[in-house]
């Protein structure tokens, strides 16, 4: 039996997507025959756009007003006064008591300050010097004259026009049509976030509508989300109809825009208009759909959410933007130095999102996770990058151009840490984040050895590690002397933590040690090479006379002891090298093996960093450490101290 399946039309780049998109719509009528006009009452129009410009009803100030507390005067009278002749003036004849904003009595056309007059005898006062015309005086229409153009067609009212217009006697403004967003989320899989599942095995929490809704929502449009719609062609054929009925300026399908047999997406479209795009030269978000049925616009987003995301970014946010006459804000660029490779296949753009931190007189930027389906690559993120269609990827170190999604002086609060994982880091980022300049942490999960190449880069503020020297028994020091010779660094202790086995709850086969990896042929997993764990786990085997062929599983490898905890949960493997942090996150049972030190290594230079001297204060604080130890597996009696050569564990 065959399977039907969609077949993507022409790829085109965003360019031409766009261009087609633009292209439709103005033969269909243009924006006149999509977006209409409204009018808004002056005071409720901020975020809303003018369709047509205003001008003054009505001067501001509508007469002339004194600006000080004061006497009005006619400066003419006041010509002779001097400070060694002072000129007396009579209240009420000669000058006039006025406070700010108060309009000038007739042909007074100044004001003296209340402090440049002395008392001289009932209902007289004394000036020591003239004043001049005009002279602390608000004339009319000086901020307004009525009939001068306010404001032109298509500005975006912010709060400060608010104030303007119902200065210049505007109450109600011209703006063009909100525009409205219907959002439909599709699929079999997906279960209403609405009814806060506990989704079963199969099944996917609902939440694309609500990051779009979100995003347009930001752009100061209208946005509505239907309950899930399933994979059927009738219903979701309905749920577009309903939505061109509507009246929707644009309606926005999430998922079945790819070439699954259960993408309908492409196929409803065409039963009401016609499909201008389906598929962009940009990953992740190639199955981006666009069409324009009955007149309107409608979108195909794909299912996985960074691909949802870049859909949004490169079709719905322009189109957006066009439809409701704003303008785009264009991200600040700056020049990022890359540490870590990152592979691309030629021919398709593709988008690298980062996380950005300025470490001296550079910003380095850690590649995050490029899984389509992965959200947590934006919200890690301070930037993205756009490796071009024709180049194969970039190289570790490499310098590139990266759009940031913060502000550039936001990178300064940002903590850099290389190295080896540990689950007390993602509690010092809480921690950082509560001090009184809240500071937030980045993290890339190299191992211990790439956190040594790191600072040889000047690439990071830290770098974690726990390098056991097998003759010695200390920790790091020989590490660094062998292989970072050149730079000064101290070692912090983050904690002393428990190595060991991670094995299932309850410890179903009796795992005892390492031999047992051997004798009962158990399936392991390993962390990945240069990692301090996996040198703790070798030597390990070297203590039990085993060798890397005897473990089944010592190739499969994984960055992160939460990663290792995961595969033992799910029966993936029997067994992996860990800390027993991990293992009580996920109520799995821990084989003890070793205690180590786990230390920071901080360049010299940064030691009196703010953000190094934050970390270091905490280190310092009895409430933070307590945290730690309620992790479990950790000791924190050296935490915080600068450690010297030779310190042994207790």
């Amino acid at each position: 039996m065959s399977i039907k399946r969609n077949i993507y039309l022409k790829i085109q780049t965003v360019e031409q997507a766009l261009h087609n998109i633009h292209a439709a719509l103005d033969a269909s009528g243009g924006l006149a025959a999509l977006v209409g006009q409204t009018s808004c009452p002056a005071h409720e129009a901020c975020g809303r756009v003018l369709c047509a410009p205003v001008y003054a009803r009505c001067s501001s100030p509508t007469n002339h007003a004194a600006a000080m507390d004061g006497y009005a005067v006619r400066a003419r009278q006041t010509f002779a006064a001097q400070e060694d002749q002072p000129l007396t003036l009579a209240v009420g004849r000669d000058c006039y008591p006025v406070n700010t904003g108060h309009p000038l009595p007739e042909d007074c056309d100044a004001v003296i300050m209340v402090e440049n007059t002395c008392p001289a005898g009932e209902g007289c006062i004394q000036i020591e010097a003239p004043a001049f015309p005009w002279q602390h005086v608000r004339r009319i229409g000086e901020d307004i004259v009525a009939t001068e153009l306010l404001f032109a067609r298509n500005r975006r009212i912010s709060p400060s026009d608010v104030g303007a217009l119902l200065s210049g006697g505007i109450w109600d403004v011209p703006v063009w049509e909100q525009i409205r967003v219907r959002i439909i989320p599709t699929g079999d899989e997906i279960v209403d976030f609405t009814l806060r599942p506990d989704p079963a095995r199969g099944q996917v929490v609902e939440s694309n509508s609500q990051m779009l809704a979100a995003l347009v929502r930001e752009m100061g449009c209208c946005a509505e989300r239907v309950p899930p719609v399933p994979d059927k062609p009738e219903a979701l054929h309905r749920a577009l109809c309903e939505s061109l009925d509507a009246g929707a300026h644009i309606t926005l399908f999430c998922a079945g825009s790819s070439a699954g047999t259960k993408d309908f997406t492409r196929a409803t479209l065409e039963k009401e208009g016609q499909v201008l795009v389906h598929g962009i030269n940009v990953m992740p978000g190639k199955p981006s759909l666009a069409a324009l049925c009955r007149g309107r616009l409608v979108f195909g987003t794909p299912g996985y959410p960074v691909s949802c995301l870049v859909c949004f970014e490169e079709l719905v946010r322009p189109v957006l933007h066009w439809l409701a006459h704003t303008r785009p804000l264009a991200p600040a660029m700056l020049p990022v130095e890359l540490m870590r490779a990152v592979p691309s296949r030629p021919g398709m753009e593709e988008m690298v999102r980062l996380a950005v931190g300025r470490v001296g007189d550079k910003a380095v930027g850690i590649p995050l996770g490029r899984g389509a389906g992965n959200i947590t690559t934006v919200t890690r993120s301070q930037a993205v990058a756009r490796i071009p269609a024709a180049v194969e990827g970039w190289a570790q170190g490499q310098t590139v151009e990266a759009a940031l999604s913060v502000s550039p002086e936001a990178l300064e609060s940002i903590l850099v840490v290389v190295g080896s994982h540990d689950n007390t880091l993602d509690t010092l980022a809480d921690a950082l984040m509560s001090t009184e300049k809240p500071f937030s942490l980045v993290s890339t999960h190299v191992g211990s050895m790439g956190g040594i190449t790191a600072l040889g880069r000047g690439s990071c503020h830290m770098a974690g590690m726990h390098l056991l020297e097998e003759d010695s028994g200390d920790f790091n020091f020989a590490f660094l002397d062998k292989f970072l010779p050149a730079v000064p660094v101290r070692l912090i202790n983050l904690a002393i933590r428990h190595q060991g086995l991670i094995v299932p709850k309850g410890n179903p086969k009796g795992i005892t040690g390492v031999r047992d990896l051997k004798e009962q042929g158990l399936r392991f997993i390993n962390r990945q090479r240069g990692a301090g764990t996996r040198i703790l786990f070798d030597y390990h085997l070297r203590l039990a006379a085993m060798q890397p062929a005897d473990v089944q599983g010592y190739d499969k490898e994984e960055n992160t002891h939460m990663a290792v905890a995961v595969n033992v949960l799910t029966g993936a493997a029997d067994c992996g090298m860990g800390i027993y942090a991990a293992a009580k996150a996920l109520d799995l049972d821990f084989v003890p093996l070793a205690r180590e030190r786990y230390d920071l290594a901080v360049p010299v230079q940064f030691m009196d960093d703010p953000r190094v001297l934050a970390v270091r204060a905490l280190l310092a604080d009895p409430a933070f450490t307590a945290r730690i130890r309620a992790l479990g597996g950790y000791d924190t009696e050296l935490t915080g101290q600068i450690m010297q050569r030779g310190i042994k564990l207790g």
